[in-house]
């Protein structure tokens, strides 16, 4: 049966294995850090996170901040932190900014989970934490930068498969230093269309063209956002934007004097996902 181009066909794994993987390591910490796409931060996130977590705290980062404006973000800070109830962090992977302020809140979070085990009569122990979220929000990335003083191996936990190792960023912080991939099932077409725009999605799961010309769609429904891909591309105001405009401006054509809509498509997303046109957020605070 030939595959339906419309659609993204994305299945990380079996949903219930992968959740049940993404369990084993939560069940193994006091806090968990989950990563969000500044440029999504609803679609980039797991709405049955709570679920999974039931009560155990959480501190969410919107990563790649470098990509939005700090006027857009700002709102939406807030929006996120009310509908949460967790504190929500701006960072940059690019930069060190805020990393040093993770570590005093996975502390305030984790603190107490660690009374509660000190009333129990056992020894103050460094808080253990996760780094979750969707593929290529920046989970490894962020590991990287809060171990990258402190490479000192801690070996396993009791009851830790002996593949999962930890890491001790400082005297009271133990990191777990394999990401937890979050599963999606990509049954809304439009979060799973947002999540492409932004590389979450292997590209064997879409066509560049289908996925491209859905961008611009998006794009066209804010005017300050269309305006600034019909500067980078150089289309005049009195032509919409279009995938086809687009290779004409840039002189990108094929055999016929057609325009090249598959080369065009590919640089559309790319330029993009690279921030070379601009500063966007895709997703829409609801009032």
């Amino acid at each position: 049966m030939k595959k339906d181009k419309t659609h993204i066909h994305w299945y990380p794994g079996h949903i219930a294995k992968a959740e049940r993987l993404l369990k084993e390591k939560l069940n193994l910490v006091d806090v968990v850090i989950e990563v969000l796409d500044a440029r999504l931060p609803i679609s980039s996130s797991y709405k049955d996170i709570k679920r999974i977590l039931g009560d155990k705290p959480r501190l969410l980062l919107l990563n790649k901040s470098d990509l939005v404006t700090p006027e857009e973000i700002k709102d939406w800070i807030a929006y996120i932190e009310k509908i949460s109830g967790c504190p929500v962090l701006t960072i940059d992977t690019k930069t060190n900014r805020n990393f040093n302020i993770i570590e005093k809140k996975v502390l305030e979070l984790a603190e107490p989970r660690i009374q509660a085990l000190m009333a129990k009569g056992l020894l103050r122990r460094p808080a253990r934490v996760v780094v979750v979220g969707l593929p290529n929000v920046g989970k490894s990335s962020i590991i990287n930068k809060l171990t990258k003083s402190s490479k000192t191996k801690t070996g396993a936990k009791a009851g830790v498969t002996r593949q999962q190792q930890w890491v001790r960023i400082n005297p009271n912080i133990d990191l777990l230093d394999t990401p937890g991939i979050i599963p999606m099932r990509q049954e809304d077409q439009e979060i799973a269309k947002k999540l492409a725009f932004v590389n979450s999605v292997s590209e064997n799961a879409y066509s560049p063209e289908i996925v491209g010309k859905e961008l611009l769609t998006l794009i066209n429904e804010n005017e300050k956002y269309g305006a600034k891909f019909k500067e980078y591309y150089g289309i005049n105001n009195n032509f919409d934007l279009t995938v086809e405009n687009i290779a004409l401006a840039r002189n990108w054509i094929v055999s016929g004097g057609e325009p090249d809509i598959e080369r065009t498509s590919q640089y559309l997303l790319r330029d993009f996902r690279d921030g070379k046109i601009g500063k966007f957020i895709l997703d829409k605070i609801e009032q």
